[in-house]
């Protein structure tokens, strides 16, 4: 029996040596939740080039839009696990996750997680239209006013929903939340004065800043960012347990081979690591982030269960 236990595991080693060492032996699918131009996308598109550059096999993104990415995600669930069908998503995947419940995978048992790629802050904005300079300023109003001052989001139980919940339950306010079918119109009616205050990515909101259409008074990352330097963190404002970042990431399907797993992490890391990769993320509104597999999923799984627990205190219900 011990002979071929040994055997046994002769075999897998090698096995799993052959994966590593013919892995990529033929093009790679780096499969995006939305149309072409969206954040997730971008940073696909420059990780498939530096990918195709290191391994001399073509690494090809397929678009496949659908609200909140499901339909990628779906695919690479079921797909083949011999790490040459990825997905590239972001947070809006754990969000996703905490309030649906008809989705066709496990958000934890049907993906290996890869690695990090970027992660970035959201930005606290107010329209021009009112007064509002410092995020004390709009907390003093909302505490005088409740239910007074509207919020934009891009839709219930988005990123941008949950981090404003997050941020008006450490302020303890009330403020109403008015959702849009999209950032495009959420930012519109923001700069129109239709609404007051939105927290939004730096890639949806951060030219409207620039451009003087609307005022950011704040992050919502742990520290200070060099994505919008200047700013302060709601942390530092006195904000506490209202922190929130995006992230955006690499998934295979489970079960893809710990060696094909790795070697794509280390060669992920590598490219994010690398000089031109990084103002590359600071034009796109974010900051690189190299993570081992491990690290990476359980960052998923903890945002999972913390937007869990604020879905389930707001009582958010997916629309």
């Amino acid at each position: 029996m011990k002979h071929l236990i040994a055997a046994a595991l002769c075999a897998a080693c090698a096995l799993d040596a052959y994966a590593q060492g013919n892995y990529p032996s033929k093009p790679i699918n780096i499969e995006v939740g939305s149309a072409p131009g969206g954040s997730n996308d971008t940073f696909a598109r420059a990780l498939a080039k530096h990918l195709t550059d290191a391994w001399g096999q073509p690494v090809l993104v397929e678009n496949r839009p659908a609200s909140q990415g499901l339909l990628a995600n779906t695919y690479v669930a079921k797909a083949a696990p011999d790490g040459y069908t990825i997905v590239v998503l972001s947070s809006t995947f754990t969000t996703s996750a905490a309030i649906m419940t008809t989705l066709q995978y496990d958000p934890l048992k049907s993906f290996a997680p890869v690695a990090m790629l970027a992660k970035g802050p959201l930005l606290v904005t107010v329209s021009n239209t009112t007064p509002y300079k410092t995020i004390a300023e709009v907390v003093a109003y909302a505490k005088a006013n409740p239910g007074k001052l509207n919020y934009a989001t891009s839709g219930v139980g988005s990123i941008n929903n949950f981090s404003t919940i997050l941020f008006a339950d450490s302020a303890g306010i009330q403020i109403t939340h008015v959702p849009y079918k999209g950032m495009g119109p959420a930012v519109t009616d923001l700069i129109g004065g239709q609404t007051q205050m939105l927290i939004g990515s730096a890639p949806s909101i951060g030219a409207q800043v620039k451009a003087g259409k609307v005022r950011a008074i704040a992050v919502t990352s742990p520290s200070q960012s060099p994505v919008a330097p200047g700013l302060p963190t709601l942390e530092q404002s006195g904000f506490k347990n209202a922190s929130a970042e995006l992230w955006w990431g690499v998934l295979a399907p489970a079960g893809t081979p710990a060696p094909v797993v790795n070697k794509l992490n280390a060669e992920i890391n590598r490219i994010v690591k690398g000089y031109d990769m990084k103002d590359f993320f600071l034009r796109e509104g974010a900051e690189p982030s190299a993570t081992t597999p491990a690290e990476f999923g359980q960052l998923i799984a903890s945002e999972i269960a913390r937007w869990k627990r604020v879905a389930k205190a707001a009582n958010i219900q997916p629309e």
